[in-house]
């Protein structure tokens, strides 16, 4: 659950930051907030050093600029995320079922909240950004200056183009996690089932 929590902040972070700093930053962060909703499919990549081969999952997710992100997971198992400012909810029989604040997704959270405030003093606090590349294809790279974030990551990269296409989170103790967002579009809005999950 905490890489899922790693990576959805990392989505949530890169789509709606409004980042200042030269392309810029300032223009990726709006080139990345244009859009009101994003859809698309994940393939999540797990290497931990104990195994010879990454544990992989995949799914679709659904990122509306003002409710928060849908983390819909169909493989190994299915199961379902949402993230808003709220928290961090997943859905059983009962419906969606808010996560307790543990210290490291609280953490998380709080970040997550920063983007949707467009708090870009507390992620600038947080990170280091070192921006490289063209709007068609950069590279971001964020290595954490908070002590929290530092006891967990290494360093975050993030390649894209007019949309994130890959996040790559360098974990502390040797595990990393790989995120690939393939065929992201901006070019549809919410459906009736999408809107009645935000709205639970």
């Amino acid at each position: 659950m905490n890489v899922l929590l790693k990576g959805l902040s990392v989505l949530a972070l890169l789509a709606m930051s409004s980042w200042a700093n030269a392309f810029d930053l300032q223009q990726l962060s709006e080139q990345l907030a244009k859009p009101d909703v994003i859809h698309g499919q994940f393939i999540q990549e797990k290497h931990l050093r104990a195994l010879p081969q990454p544990l992989i999952s995949k799914g679709r997710f659904v990122l509306a600029k003002n409710h928060g992100l849908l983390w819909l997971l169909k493989t190994p198992l299915q199961q379902d995320y949402r993230i808003t400012g709220k928290g961090i909810a997943r859905r059983d029989n009962n419906g969606w079922q808010l996560l307790p604040n543990k210290s490291a997704g609280a953490e998380q959270n709080r970040l997550f909240l920063a983007v949707l405030q467009g708090d870009s003093s507390g992620l600038q606090r947080d990170f280091e950004l070192t921006l490289s590349g063209t709007a068609q294809q950069w590279k971001l790279t964020l290595t954490p200056r908070s002590l929290l974030l530092k006891q967990v990551f290494n360093q975050i990269n993030i390649d894209g183009g007019t949309l994130v296409q890959t996040i790559e989170l360098l974990e502390t103790q040797g595990d990393s996690t790989v995120l690939r967002l393939q065929d992201s579009t901006a070019e549809q809005p919410l459906s009736d089932a999408e809107q009645h999950d935000f709205a639970e």
